[in-house]
């Protein structure tokens, strides 16, 4: 791909590939003035300030990209497709969806999607075509990740924590390597600034020695799968030194007597020659943070994608509480937010296997065994929007299975994927470039920020924006009033002001009309609003919602009054500031207001979780010597990123995805980089080019993410394999079922 000559000004929008969403300025160019030809940081953004990555500036290839779908598509009986038109498309959809409802409930539809890294307005629009079935069961990629430590942080806090690494003096970071995938706004740039004061300590526990993990002044490489061990060696460190901030714990906490007991009992040495790190070393560490004026840290998916991956997350928790590093500048904090992203709780589980469901969301791990059976509750539907089950979750063969035994699969998205293609019907969306889009991934402080970026392209004629989408669905399922959209939309053409009264009156407090809130927004607000804007309609709803909950920080940021003036002007600045507003100012005193739990006192002792933590005395459980290493699969590198990015020739380095491994092991199987060898796991088996990278530690091997993407139907996987041909679903956390992709047995082969 040539790289165009810009032609127009620079206007504003955000990277898509990590969660930091980093502001962006664009100029188009190419024959078409379709191409992002140019891109930078926005200087003007008040999150990010100017900073973005090399991976930003590649962002050509999402928009430009391959498997394109500009028309629905409905799958014929030979499993091929063909192309009908919109009205036929959402007639047929909508009652698809509502004869699986009536036959058996809406129950027995799963909602999967709702995000993609700058993707979360089609979640919010959602909700309506989700309300119309009477769906109750959903899921995303965060049940894939993060519902271990959401269930931890609610029962430990009610609340969900993030570290203040701009004003920290020790910055500890467990399994996470931000060098590549980010996490904390302007990575690289705090990083170094970490690196380079002597007066701060930068921390990594990681197997292999990342670019982080190079720059820090202390890297505990572990053994692969042994966190657990090495977590509990540094808290029973930190009690045998006496760094437990006995102030803190004794005014904002409780059972802080049972963790003693049983971490007190932890033997350092042994669980040393476990981890593999030197009991010297773990104790060095234990001092760092048990002397440090203040902590802030961070765990990624290097551990919660790995053996233990519940017990970690509460393990990291309990390292920073017992020494009183919440609350304060440098440390953890809980954030205002604009939409909470997952609650942590758990008040269900699966119809079929019984899995916690956390959050609200179905563990990903369990959606294939809630789909083949013949237990009367299983899931007969889906809806996948903006996401990619049959390539991006365990066992994809059996994902597949279980996508082709549905009764109807819905894909809504921009590109053929591997799970549109197995769908009965494909709706065309925008791409993000193509409509008003935002991020919810709002997490900052003091000072936290939401960007409504504006379209930067008219969409080619086919896709729509899911806001249509399921405006249209909700209408087709006999759900929109379409008296109160015509008052409603008479009420905006006199002013947002009078709008918000109506609203209030014909939708809030109705509740036969609550459900349908997102699509009531688009059809009647959104008319009225810039055209490059439209889609951020149902922000108001959202914004009322927040200043409802927790007016204060918004009322700082400049957005007080009555609950329905703050909303409406924090709509209207969400609507004028094309490069984000500041939504909210919190202060250091909120934080201890927002720990929901009696007395608002934090629990430290989790009766079931200290139990696993006293099993870890036992050892880890006896190696197979069929698979000798262990597999990391799927690895964030310098140009892997989520799947959105199909073109594998956007990868300026590792073109072939390579398996990396250490010049010990190499040497051991006569392999040196560019070999070919076959790699097998007990789900799979394929061949991989090597790359021996000395970062490795013996027995370790990794794969990047994100590869293995066929561009077109029929094509194989190109630029790498799909990991996920080599996972399988049993392998996963026992108490919230994420999957262990970074603990995956494997066998290597050299092949002449």
């Amino acid at each position: 791909m040539s790289r165009p000559s810009p032609t127009g000004p620079w206007k504003p929008t955000a990277c898509i590939l990590c969660e930091c969403n980093c502001g962006l300025e664009v100029q188009l160019g190419g024959d078409d003035g379709r191409r992002l030809a140019r891109l930078r940081g926005d200087t003007s953004h008040p999150v990010s300030r100017g900073y973005a990555c090399e991976k930003a500036h590649r962002l050509d290839h999402y928009q430009n990209g391959g498997a394109r779908v500009t028309r629905p598509l409905r799958q014929r009986p030979d499993g091929t497709f063909e192309a009908i038109d919109w009205d036929t498309a959402i007639s047929e959809v909508a009652g698809r969806l509502a004869a699986v409802r009536d036959a058996h409930g809406g129950a027995s539809i799963l909602y999967y999607g709702g995000g993609g890294q700058g993707n979360h307005l089609p979640g919010a629009y959602a909700t309506a075509t989700r309300r119309a079935l009477g769906m109750r069961y959903r899921s995303n990629a965060l049940a894939q990740e993060k519902t271990g430590e959401f269930w931890v942080s609610h029962r430990m806090l009610g609340a969900q924590t993030r570290g203040d690494f701009e004003h920290c003096d020790v910055a500890l970071f467990v399994g996470k390597n931000p060098w590549f995938s980010h996490g904390i706004p302007r990575a690289r740039v705090t990083l170094k600034a970490i690196a380079r004061d002597p007066r701060r300590t930068l921390i990594v526990i990681d197997p292999r020695r990342t670019k982080t993990a190079a720059l820090a002044d202390v890297h505990l490489q572990l053994a692969p799968g042994t966190d657990a061990w090495l977590l509990a060696a540094i808290v029973a460190a930190l009690l045998e030194g006496d760094w437990v901030d006995d102030a803190f714990v004794a005014a904002h906490t409780e059972g802080m007597d049972a963790v003693r007991a049983a971490l007190g009992a932890v033997d350092v040495p042994a669980y040393s020659d476990i981890c593999g790190v030197p009991e010297a070393q773990i104790r060095a560490v234990a001092r760092v943070i048990g002397e440090a004026g203040s902590l802030a840290s961070y765990e990624d998916l290097g551990v919660q994608m790995n053996r233990h991956s519940t017990v970690v997350s509460y393990l990291h928790r309990l390292l920073w509480l017992t020494t009183g590093h919440f609350g304060r500048p440098g440390t953890r904090y809980v954030p205002s937010v604009l939409v909470p992203m997952a609650t942590g709780e758990h008040k269900y589980d699966t119809p079929v296997t019984g899995q916690r469901i956390i959050g609200g969301l179905v563990p990903c791990n369990a959606i294939a065994d809630e789909i083949l059976t013949d237990h009367p509750d299983r899931f007969r539907a889906m809806i996948v929007e903006s996401a990619n089950p049959a390539h991006s979750l365990a066992d994809s063969p059996r994902m597949r299975q279980a996508l082709a035994a549905l009764d109807c699969l819905v894909v809504i998205d921009v590109a053929l994927t591997e799970t549109a293609r197995l769908a009965d019907y494909v709706l065309p969306a925008c791409t993000q470039f193509e409509k008003a889009e935002a991020t919810f991934f709002n997490f900052e402080f003091p000072r936290n920020a939401f960007h409504l970026r504006p379209r930067l392209l008219e969409p080619p004629p086919g896709p729509l924006p899911e806001a249509e989408m399921h405006a249209r669905l909700a209408d087709a399922l006999g759900c929109l009033d379409d008296e109160c959209v015509t008052a409603l939309r008479a009420a905006a053409e006199a002013g947002l002001d009078r709008y918000a009264r109506a609203f209030v009156a014909q939708v809030a407090m109705n509740p036969a009309r609550m459900p349908f809130a997102s699509a009531i927004l688009y059809r009647s607000l959104g008319p009225s609003l810039p055209a490059d804007r439209r889609e951020g309609a149902v922000l108001f709803g959202l914004a009322l919602r927040a200043v409802m909950a927790d007016p204060a920080p918004i009322a700082r940021a400049g957005f007080g009054g009555d609950p329905l003036s703050a909303a409406t002007a924090l709509f209207e600045a969400m609507l004028r500031e094309t490069s984000g507003v500041v939504f909210a100012v919190d202060e250091w005193a909120d934080v201890m207001r927002r720990v929901d739990r009696p007395g608002g006192r934090i629990a430290l002792a989790l009766p079931d979780l200290l139990d696993e933590v006293r099993a870890l005395a036992k050892g880890p459980p006896a190696s197979d010597p069929a698979f000798p290493f262990t597999l990391s699969a799927g690895e964030r590198r310098a140009f892997t990123a989520n799947t959105i990015i199909r073109d594998p020739h956007w990868r300026r380095k590792d073109p072939d995805g390579a398996l990396r491994i250490g010049p010990e092991d190499a040497a051991a199987l006569g392999v040196r980089s560019g070999d070919r060898a076959r790699l097998t796991t007990p789900g799979g088996s394929a061949v991989v080019t090597v790359a021996v990278d000395p970062a490795m530690r013996a027995g370790h091997i990794s794969l990047p993410n994100g590869t293995g993407l066929g561009a077109a139907p029929g094509d194989g996987p190109t630029g790498g394999i799909a990991p996920n041909e080599l996972t399988r679903t049993a392998h996963r956390d026992p108490f919230v079922g994420t999957p262990l992709h970074k603990s995956v047995p494997a066998r290597l082969e050299a092949m002449g």
